[in-house]
């Protein structure tokens, strides 16, 4: 084994693990901040992937923006932050099943895609993929319509943040 998959092995488990602590802790805020690992964990896989510009958005996106208006908006309510009901359902094995037998589903017909194995577009050497990206992010014709609309969901949330905050 190489030592770069000795290193996506480790942070593959840690972003694994952190994932399922977002979901099992009943703490509101230690579930942000279990959220905040797993996106850095993804930032790291990223750049091991050589996708820089990727690994930086990640961080400064997901990271920078939308986890840290999370935890404020949690922190902001003001509201008892642990959550008093039961933490495991009484038929959580049905769940549990299911998932298995899904991911085993999507694994057998993944398996025998042929075109798992090829990258989906082949690049030609030269081309400027960023300015392309960059292009595609403020053109009409592209994405700037859902760019816009994120953040002005991101916007409805912080007011809606500050008027479940100060509401009496």
């Amino acid at each position: 084994m190489t030592p770069e998959q000795i290193v996506f092995l480790i942070v593959a488990a840690g972003v694994v693990g952190s994932a399922l602590m977002v979901v099992t802790t009943p703490r509101l805020i230690h579930a942000a901040l279990w959220l905040v690992a797993t996106l850095f964990g993804v930032a790291i896989l990223y750049a091991i992937l050589q996708a820089g510009f990727l690994a930086v958005v990640q961080v400064v996106v997901y990271i920078g923006a939308i986890a840290i208006l999370f935890i404020f908006a949690v922190m902001l309510t003001r509201r008892e932050m642990r959550d008093r009901g039961p933490q495991l359902n009484k038929t959580w094995w049905v769940a549990a099943l299911l998932g298995l037998l899904t991911f085993g589903g999507l694994a057998f017909i993944l398996s025998q895609w042929s075109g798992f194995s090829s990258l989906a577009v082949e690049i030609p050497d030269g081309t400027d993929t960023l300015g392309a990206l960059a292009t595609a992010l403020v053109s009409p014709q592209a994405y700037m319509l859902p760019f816009e609309v994120a953040s002005v969901l991101l916007l409805a949330a912080l007011v809606g943040a500050v008027y479940i905050a100060v509401k009496k």
